[in-house]
């Protein structure tokens, strides 16, 4: 399992992946599962990845493969993110051809998603979500961030505090509390994390983290939302215990 997620505000791009694969009381394994395939100065293209692992590294093989060998189409040549979305999935539907029959015959899930975020000169940047199908879903100003894996622990803080008009740097510490706090809850995601932030329309990628296994700064974030969660809670107004016991306005008309 892994957590992956990408967030796009008016500034920019955030994207932030874990390492882990695996997990277990004695084995642990953890695999890089964000790519840059950016060209300077005319496009950024950044790659998120989860799911079945030889499924996953057998598309960003091709998709490498493609930009070595100077393929007409590859990430460098088609003209739209969209496009690249496409591509990127019918990628996802070549390998799983070659390789769905062999695996599902020893009961082996062949799911698999990726995220694709970035910005082609001359466009906005845009963020999509890539199924096993081929088929993909866009980011929008009302729903600002995507996520693949093991999404649900870090849903939360995404849903409450992220907007598509919140600042770039803000956007990156949610998304690394975001992953934290699936970490705290699901032993299947680990670090490294890895966190890039895109600013719009440098065409650059300027700001990129990974952060290990006891990190200070990632050690400090966790201890700081703790606290802030706990404070929080202790201001919260008392309940009202009498409120359960009062018949309201709705029970009198139903009755």
């Amino acid at each position: 399992m892994t957590y992956c997620l990408g967030i796009i505000t008016e500034s920019g791009i955030v994207m932030a992946s874990d390492s882990r694969t695996n997990a277990g009381v004695d084995y642990i394994s953890t695999y890089l599962k964000l790519f840059d395939f950016s060209l300077t100065g005319e496009r950024v293209i950044l790659v998120s990845t989860s799911g079945n692992l030889s499924i996953t590294q057998g598309v960003i093989n091709e998709l490498k493969k493609d930009l070595k060998i100077s393929e007409g189409t590859n990430l460098h040549t088609l003209s739209t993110l969209y496009e690249i979305a496409r591509y990127i999935g019918g990628k996802i539907r070549q390998i799983l051809e070659q390789d769905r029959s062999w695996l599902q015959q020893d009961r082996i899930d062949t799911g698999c998603s990726i995220l694709l975020g970035g910005q082609i000169k001359g466009q906005d940047p845009e963020l999509f979500l890539i199924y096993p199908q081929g088929n993909c879903i866009s980011a929008t100003k009302e729903t600002p961030f995507l996520q693949i894996g093991e999404t649900k622990y870090g849903k939360p803080i995404l849903d409450r505090a992220l907007s598509f008009y919140t600042s770039l740097e803000a956007a990156a510490k949610c998304a690394l509390v975001s992953i934290d706090s699936t970490m705290k809850s699901n032993l299947s995601v680990g670090p490294p994390i890895n966190l890039v932030m895109y600013e719009k329309d440098s065409f650059k990628i300027r700001h990129r983290l990974q952060m290990r296994l006891g990190d200070p700064y990632l050690a400090k974030v966790r201890k700081f939302w703790e606290v802030a969660l706990k404070d929080a809670l202790d201001e919260m107004p008392d309940l009202n215990w009498l409120y359960d016991c009062q018949e309201s306005q709705e029970d009198i008309l139903i009755d």
